[in-house]
């Protein structure tokens, strides 16, 4: 059941509720790609919870129609019930599209929203940026997470991305902004340490790069991990956020040490070079590969070569992590085929 909240109200929720490590899952398509795997969708929302995550991103950025996607969000919600906060990704072609998803997304059991930013969008001033970020926060009751991110080419404006002054701005403006996805600057860790220091007494701040995620846990009180492909590190993600929140700093480290050789392979093999876009097709088969379902993703789409595959598949060898043995040519099928 959908609980209702107002828009004064999801920030003292959010500070309750929305905590742990929050992943990802890519939406599974029947065999003819014509439809929704339910059989496939249901199996991943199952191996989130099982591996002890909290929340998930149900991801909208791949080919997938409106409603389509209000399908895929109802049978998340009624896979996990209260079990898992489900995070409606604004990624669709506009923003007036946006808003209308995210009023349906939210009607069919999402609880917070990824604010995206379409190819489209070419803001010529900060002032244009607030706008629509300002536009879609009053348009929606869900919990916002504001998304720092160099993907969106707002560098040109700032080198920030969003500037910590429009983020606060936003904080003061839209009471259902509760988080910042602080990846501004990246590859530093500029842009979450700024936000921090300017904000985390009001919103929670996340670092969704497991790597930095961690190290910055050992240094400040991190209360989340939202959103990413850390399923691929099978239940190691929410696993060393708990030990460093309980103060066992070298155990949360020593983990992840042990399994650099993953994160290594993620950041060097996953992002698409100068396309400026996140590889969901090598999302999806490193989760297949931690036993999530797989299978088909329909067009365009990237496509997965047998030595992109086996670097992912060595990666969690080399860091003693669960792996698959099903053969690569499994994962076009997916696990539960429709």
């Amino acid at each position: 059941m959908t609980i209702a909240i107002g828009k004064h109200e999801v920030r003292d929720w959010a500070h309750e509720h929305f905590h742990g490590v929050n992943n990802v899952v890519i939406p599974s398509f029947s065999a003819d790609l014509t439809r929704l795997n339910e059989r496939g969708i249901r199996h991943d929302v199952r191996r989130v919870i099982e591996l002890g995550f909290t929340g998930t991103l149900l991801v909208s950025e791949v080919n997938i129609t409106l409603d389509e996607y209000v399908r895929f969000t109802e049978i998340a919600h009624d896979e996990a019930g209260d079990r898992l906060n489900l995070i409606f990704h604004a990624s669709f072609n506009t923003l007036e599209e946006n808003i209308v998803a995210a009023r349906q997304a939210a009607a069919a059991g999402a609880r917070l929203a990824l604010l995206s930013y379409p190819p489209g969008f070419y803001p010529k001033s900060l002032q244009e940026l607030y706008d629509y970020t300002k536009a879609f926060c009053d348009a929606t009751d869900l919990a916002v997470i504001l998304f720092p991110m160099t993907h969106w080419g707002f560098e040109r404006l700032h080198s920030a991305s969003l500037p910590v002054d429009m983020l606060t701005d936003l904080v003061d403006a839209a009471p259902n902004v509760v988080s910042v996805k602080a990846e501004g600057g990246f590859p530093s860790v500029a842009g979450f340490a700024h936000a921090w220091h300017r904000l985390s007494e009001k919103v929670l701040i996340t670092m969704p790069i497991i790597q930095e995620a961690i190290a910055l846990a050992a240094l400040v009180p991190l209360r989340v991990i939202a959103t990413s492909n850390t399923e691929y590190y099978g239940d190691t993600a929410p696993r060393m956020l708990a030990l460093a929140q309980e103060g066992k700093i070298d155990q949360a480290m020593d983990l992840l040490w042990k399994i650099a050789p993953a994160w290594r392979a993620n950041g060097n093999v996953a992002p698409v070079p100068h396309a400026h876009s996140v590889n969901r097709a090598a999302w999806k088969y490193q989760a297949w590969l931690a036993g999530f379902n797989g299978g088909p993703m329909r067009v365009p789409a990237n496509r997965l070569h047998s030595g992109e595959m086996a670097a992912f598949r060595r990666a969690l060898v080399d860091s003693g992590l669960w792996v698959t043995q099903d053969p690569d040519e499994d994962y076009f099928v997916g696990r539960n085929p429709e």
